[in-house]
């Protein structure tokens, strides 16, 4: 079991699959969490680690069951709100900053294989992947500036997915959160009041950076492969497999192409991949109309991405272009490098 101090009266208890805020009198809290959210007063705030092997036919019937069982390992049957999470509870993020007059301390844990774009078209098969964050202000925040901080930290964990280029399963956007997150802010109320705590407040500053910070290394522990993955895999996260590009770039007359050859063709070239990330980023933007104003036809625009001069690619036809089921950035500057790669053999 692992212990930690967060003040005078408050503990983070760490014992197998449940993370636990302890205090000794009684925790104001303001919380989205499954079990006993709302706004309440408890003892205790839990993050349950679903188990290796655990059931999801039996977690989704009877979540309580992992719970009440969870929260008996710490030595609770009462007075608690709990949250859940696919996420090793070995992998949390403790951050702590202080001011003269207060501090927050900011729990985390993340996973987010499964992330989603809040607002879009949603048929979810699977729950995987969870980020759940405790926030603990040392010092008394009224109810509304609790709420305020809720949001705050819930801005963090986005600003992160949006650092780390995270992706919805769905639609390849970028994501915002993960379907099941949590957020838990909580008080003891004791010491200086405040009433703001949104990102540009004192407090609400103390908030979003820990929350991020946080959030950023507890999902680099639970999946360090967002800080490390390659070109394509980023293209995959966006609905765009090597499969698919090699399937709509061969629809241009004499650039067919295989995935193995078009995989060979672009990591034969780290240039090519630059070109292709940046066209990709470009699409992101071209799809949601937030180019900028300099050109009217960024369609056409699009045709000379990644060339020095305009005249290089007017003297070029490419035939049956326009069947090719790709953004208009990545179509033209894949119809290029894979023209380029052929013309030299």
């Amino acid at each position: 079991m692992e212990q930690i101090d967060l003040s005078d009266n408050v503990k983070l208890i760490v014992k197998e699959n449940v993370l636990a805020v302890f205090c000794d009198s009684v925790l104001k809290t303001i919380s989205s969490a499954f079990y006993n959210g709302g706004a309440k007063q408890v003892k205790a705030i839990l993050n349950v680690g679903v188990p290796e092997g655990y059931n999801d036919r039996s977690l989704h019937l009877d979540p309580l069951e992992l719970i009440t069982s969870s929260a008996a390992k710490v030595g609770l049957n009462k007075e608690y709100l709990a949250m859940v999470t696919a996420a090793k509870i070995k992998n949390f993020s403790l951050v702590t900053k202080k001011a003269t007059d207060c501090s927050v301390c900011v729990i985390a844990t993340a996973g987010c294989s499964h992330g989603e774009s809040s607002g879009e078209e949603m048929d979810v098969q699977e729950i995987v992947g969870t980020i759940n964050i405790i926030v603990f202000i040392d010092g008394n925040p009224s109810e509304s500036c609790m709420v305020a901080a809720l949001i705050t930290a819930t801005e963090a964990k986005s600003a992160v997915l949006r650092d780390f280029d995270v992706r919805s399963r769905y639609t390849g956007d970028s994501a915002t959160g993960s379907i099941t997150d949590s957020v838990t802010v909580a008080s003891i109320c004791q010491g200086k009041t405040f009433n703001l705590g949104g990102p540009a407040s004192k407090l609400g500053k103390l908030v979003g950076y820990c929350a991020r910070k946080a959030v950023t290394e507890a999902l680099l522990k639970q999946e360090p492969i967002w800080a490390c993955r390659t070109v394509l895999d980023r293209l995959k996260e966006r609905h765009l497999s090597v499969e698919k590009l090699a399937a709509e770039i061969s629809k241009v007359e004499g650039l067919t192409v295989t995935a193995d050859g078009l995989t060979k063709i672009l990591k034969g070239n780290p240039f090519d991949l630059i070109y292709l990330l940046a066209a990709a980023k470009m699409d992101d933007d071209y799809k949601k109309n937030l180019l900028p104003t300099d050109f009217t036809d960024w369609n056409e625009i699009s045709k000379f991405f990644g060339t020095s001069a305009q005249k290089e690619l007017e003297s070029i036809k490419t035939p049956n272009y326009e069947f090719v089921d790709l953004p208009p950035f990545i179509k033209h500057t894949l119809i290029k490098i894979v023209r380029n790669a052929q013309s030299e053999h």
